[in-house]
């Protein structure tokens, strides 16, 4: 008999692949259908379609001679990378830290997920602010700074993917919203070293951010310090453009990106 889900709102197959990924880890030498359809009380030809289904995807392997399954790479190459995010939060941590204390404002580091940017950390300051953000929201690349300042260093082919798949749509009146503009406006963060948002993601609020490289060279992450508009002058922006360019490169040196590039 087929096992029930336990949940309302789940997906029945993606659970039952999930309940046998979880099953088939127990064993380090493998597992057989019979016995593996017997431990999570599903038809055998259920748990062939779905070990078929994450076989195909790298998830679990098949050993040609005894037939039996075992984890495949897909899983190493998905927790590997779930620790590269962990370690840049460890590294980055103290840097968001010391930005806070310095401008009493919030302070965010992000990662790029399928053309969006995704909060990992928030360091709040003393200030009152009210913002959208919180760690695991998403946000648009092409109107926040901390999604600018990661545009700015990928191959142009892929920032005019993203903006295939997501558009440029207003948030403001301030959102750039022509890729011509978007292009232009990359150019600069690469030129400064910084990225901002004058109120084009969310109005009354200002971002500057500034990119984080790991020890491949390529751009990871970002991070960023937003204030009110009102406790935002020129002078302090720059100020804070500055010491946050500055955060981004020692975070980099962390990850093992050379300063001496980095602060090309």
């Amino acid at each position: 008999m087929e096992m029930a889900s336990s949940g309302e709102d789940t997906v029945k197959s993606v659970d039952r692949a999930l309940v046998i990924l979880e099953r088939v880890s127990r064993y380090k030498e493998g597992v057989g259908i019979t016995e593996l359809a017997a431990e999570v009380s599903m038809y055998k030809s259920t748990v062939h379609r779905l070990l078929t289904t994450l076989a195909r995807r790298g998830y679990v392997e098949q050993d040609p001679e005894t037939g039996r399954y075992k984890l495949g790479y897909a899983i190493l190459d998905m927790a590997s990378r779930l620790l590269g995010s962990l370690d840049l939060r460890r590294e980055a941590r103290p840097y968001l830290e010391e930005l806070a204390d310095y401008s009493h404002e919030v302070v965010h580091l992000v990662v790029l997920d399928h053309g969006e940017v995704v909060y990992i950390e928030k360091v709040e300051g003393d200030e009152t602010i009210r913002m959208h953000s919180r760690v695991g929201a998403r946000a648009p690349v092409h109107c926040t700074g901390v999604g600018k300042a990661i545009l700015a260093y990928l191959p142009e082919e892929d920032v005019k993917s993203i903006v295939e798949r997501h558009g440029l749509p207003a948030h403001t009146p301030h959102t750039i919203t022509r890729w011509l503009d978007l292009r232009d406006e990359l150019q600069r963060v690469k030129e400064r070293g910084v990225a901002m948002d004058l109120e084009e993601n969310e109005l009354g609020i200002i971002c500057v951010a500034a990119p984080i490289w790991d020890h491949t060279g390529r751009v990871c992450a970002s991070l960023s310090i937003s204030a009110p508009k009102m406790r935002m002058p020129e002078e302090r922006i720059k100020d804070l453009a500055d010491r946050v360019r500055r955060a981004g490169l020692a975070i980099s040196a962390r990850l093992g990106f050379p300063s001496a590039v980095a602060s090309r």
